[in-house]
């Protein structure tokens, strides 16, 4: 029977890795917990741990082992302040090099959020009015990394990390590769609303107090990871230089079409062909992101279920 576990992190680490559990959860489990900004801000805006995306966690997912696929269902993202914080000016990166050398020395922005409105707002400079909608989702999380490594929470890989995915907010299911026991699943790096792309460097950056819930597919080998949410399909490869991101999300997205759900590869090619869309994650940081997406509704009749209903055969 499944059971709600409610943690308050007392530590957070800035790798994913082998880190000590700090709670053993069953398939099916539902976690509440917070996390602080990418500044280490908490709730009250105190820095209480050094800056770099650092994570809860991590979680130890009883019966999890390398070659499964722990499925983490994110159900509710709230900023658990009314303020956050964003970069004011693009990175030099993602402009001309000769139009970066004109940017302004770097400016922090506060935002001001409205959570009865869902709406943020830059407080610097009122006259101008400047909102989004809040659009809560998480910057950086993942699993313990293959062979015991311990991998910065500034840049991604196949086990997760900081990939700044719009589609990586409430309502969505990922899916991660498993590559050690009990996987050691991390979650930090919460966004009020960011951009695609993350260009500025930052999206609105928050503390969070988070509702997901952690399960388990014995058996069900994937190399990057996958998600769903209510319209579409999607696969995220993190790699550099962009075109590798893009290598890495579209073989992903053909082997879950031809593997998974038994496409043969003269239906599975053309159908992705014309019906993908791209959207891009992180391009700030040392690996970038793309997810490659199919909606749902182009599925041919006959494809098989496209998460595994049971665990292959002993």
């Amino acid at each position: 029977m499944s059971r709600t576990h409610e943690f308050h992190p007392q530590h957070y680490h800035r790798t994913l890795g082998p880190h000590a559990p700090v709670l053993e959860l069953d398939p099916g489990d539902e976690l509440i917990t917070w996390t602080v900004d990418a500044r280490g801000h908490d709730a009250s805006g105190r820095q209480i741990t050094p800056r770099g995306n650092p994570q809860t966690g991590p979680f130890f997912l009883r019966g999890a082992r390398p070659g499964d696929v722990l499925v983490l269902e994110l159900l509710e993202l709230e900023p658990s302040r009314d303020w956050g914080f964003s970069q004011c000016f693009v990175d030099p990166g993602i402009l001309d090099p000769d139009q970066a050398r004109k940017l302004p020395e770097p400016k922090l922005l506060r935002w001001e959020l409205d959570r009865d409105r869902g709406v943020a707002t830059v407080a610097d400079w009122p006259e101008w009015d400047i909102q989004v909608p809040l659009e809560p989702m998480l910057g950086c999380f993942g699993v313990c990394p293959p062979q015991g490594q311990a991998i910065s929470t500034a840049t991604s890989g196949p086990h997760g990390g900081n990939m700044d995915c719009r589609l990586c907010a409430p309502g969505a299911t990922i899916y991660l590769p498993v590559f050690e026991p009990g996987a050691l699943f991390f979650l930090g790096d919460g966004h009020a609303a960011q951009g695609d792309g993350e260009i500025l460097g930052m999206g609105i950056e928050i503390s969070m107090r988070v509702r997901v819930r952690l399960d388990l597919v014995p058996g069900w080998e994937i190399r990057w990871p996958r998600g769903e949410n209510a319209h579409w399909l999607f696969t995220l490869g993190n790699a550099r230089p962009l075109m590798q991101a893009v290598q890495h999300a579209t073989t992903e997205m053909l082997d879950w079409l031809q593997r998974t759900m038994e496409l043969p590869a003269h239906v599975a090619h053309p159908l992705l062909g014309q019906r993908v869309r791209y959207q891009v994650g992180n391009v700030f940081d040392p690996a970038y992101t793309m997810a490659c997406m199919l909606s749902k509704e182009a599925l041919p009749p006959g494809a098989k279920p496209w998460r595994p209903e049971h665990p292959p055969a002993e």
